[in-house]
């Protein structure tokens, strides 16, 4: 059940204050290389509770006076027409939404960057349409010995090579649509090109996670494990940290291996590095803003479970080998979970071998699970939201919310009109069915005013839903977890 453990408007405040003091540390220029989601954040409003999804956005927003936005992206991925897993959409487009949404809070997006240029036809027409939406584009190359040969990187026929980007303001975000873009290589290309200018400037990094001021084996710490798993990526003791400063802090794998590398471009560069490790590097507040460190725990306990199923189901649709799988079970382990920590598995499993049908359990906020099977015209998801509402709204169970006269033709016209061979209906269509009855039916109002409620809720399928009924969910605010089946043995899940 949903318990508040992160002071979201704290964050916001010492956050942008804390980004304000690295500013003014190198003279009123900084380059900050902002990793993760700055928009729709909902990992960390999963294991942070209490955290808002928009929370990062909002807080950069109050520096918007202050700051502005380069977009890094690897003309490679543009060439391959890379797709951002999560949202569906190619790396290209995803800069194009990124800049909607930056100039909807009030950002100024400088330009973008295409890094790894290597003249890459789909690069070129990328810049051409950028360029005419009358936005500025600089290209940066592969250098030969990158990350390792720092004495060819930082000279003119590393850096020096690469286009230098024209900003206007203290503050310069360099993000990009997904990992392996160039963000950091970009901001030390430009520290490079500003010293031979004569311009003082520094160099920062934002990183949600790990958490640095948190245990290694803190849950929120390994739910970030479990969400990196196909990467790879490992929460290590920063050893430079200790080091330096007798105190134990986590950064990640990657990170702490570069950093040697950082060093030494900052010694070439300035000719001393201000940071004694990568912890040093970073500026994010998350960890102070824990109000309730057993709400956060338990929100990250969910999520490396929710992971888990996440995993079992992109093996089962072979989109991975299953490697992911292994680590998250380890993690699992670690946090001594197993699936009895969610009590909806166990209910959807048990409802659907009582009804020897799909089915799908939730767990509304005062902790009861409610139930849903498959019928001739509702999925299991369907009928347990609507068993849901009904729940939350005091209405008995075997009321009928949405009219069968509604219902059949909308099935009907499904079916022989629209080509579908599934006569059942989706959430949304369902969700849109009970509106019409809103209207002139008092307890389908009242059960509909409850889907706020839904928001933070718990559910499992035992088997994968379709993409329209997880993207229903999701918008609903409820978590889901599904069994790696499939509803059928056909071979095209479309």
């Amino acid at each position: 059940m949903f318990k508040i453990g992160f002071d979201n408007e704290k964050y916001i405040e010492t956050q942008s204050k804390r980004i304000e003091e690295r500013i003014a540390q190198f003279g009123g220029k900084l380059y900050l290389e902002f990793g993760g989601k700055l928009f729709d954040d909902f990992h960390a409003a999963r294991v942070l509770p209490g955290f808002a999804p928009d929370s990062k956005i909002r807080m950069l927003s109050r520096l918007a006076d202050d700051a502005e936005i380069v977009i890094a992206i690897n003309a490679s991925d543009i060439e391959k027409n890379k797709v951002r897993g999560d949202l569906g959409i190619t790396y290209d487009q995803e800069a194009l939404r990124l800049i909607d949404a930056f100039r909807s809070f009030g950002m100024y997006v400088g330009s973008v960057v295409l890094t790894c240029y290597t003249g890459q036809p789909a690069a070129e027409a990328f810049q051409k349409k950028l360029e005419g939406l009358d936005l500025k584009v600089y290209r940066h190359y592969p250098i030969p010995g990158y990350p390792m040969d720092v004495k060819t990187i930082v000279s003119d026929e590393g850096y020096g090579k690469n286009e230098y980007i024209e900003t206007s303001h203290p503050l310069v975000v360099v993000t990009a649509p997904g990992p392996g873009s160039g963000k950091m290589a970009t901001c030390m290309s430009q520290l490079y090109h500003d010293n031979k200018r004569g311009i003082r400037s520094g160099y920062a990094k934002f990183e949600t996670f790990p958490v640095w001021n948190l245990p290694l084996d803190h849950p929120v710490n390994l739910a970030y494990e479990a969400a990196t798993a196909d990467l790879n990526d490992v929460n290590i003791v920063d050893h430079f940290h200790l080091t330096a400063y007798g105190v134990t802090t986590v950064n990640y794998n990657r990170d702490v291996e570069v950093f040697p590398v950082v060093k030494t471009m900052f010694e070439h560069i300035y000719g001393e590095c201000p940071y004694k490790s990568p912890t040093d590097m970073g500026v994010n507040m998350v960890g102070n803003c824990i109000v309730d460190d057993e709400a956060v725990r338990e929100g990250a306990r969910d999520e490396i479970l929710r992971r888990y199923f996440a995993a079992l189901c992109r093996k089962r649709k072979a989109e991975s080998d299953g490697a992911e799988v292994d680590k998250i079970k380890m993690l699992m382990a670690k946090s001594g979970l197993d699936e009895s920590h969610r009590p909806v598995i166990e209910a959807a499993r048990k409802r659907a071998a009582e009804t020897e049908s799909p089915a799908v359990a939730l767990q509304l906020p005062d902790g009861r699970v409610i139930t849903g099977k498959t019928s001739k015209l509702l999925g299991a998801v369907s009928a347990a939201t609507i068993n849901a509402l009904k729940a939350l709204a005091d209405i008995p169970r075997e009321t009928k919310l949405i009219s069968p006269e509604i219902l059949k033709p909308v099935s009907n016209l499904k079916i022989k009109r629209l080509g579908n061979k599934n006569p059942r209906l989706h959430l949304d269509e369902v969700l849109i069915a009970l509106s019409i009855c809103a209207v002139n039916d008092k307890l389908a109002r009242k059960a509909l005013g409850c889907l706020d409620k839904l928001n933070h809720c718990d559910a499992h399928s035992t088997v994968i839903l379709s993409q329209v009924d997880e993207s229903t969910l999701k918008k609903l605010g409820v978590q889901l977890t599904c069994e790696p089946q499939y509803q059928t043995k056909k071979l095209y899940h479309g």
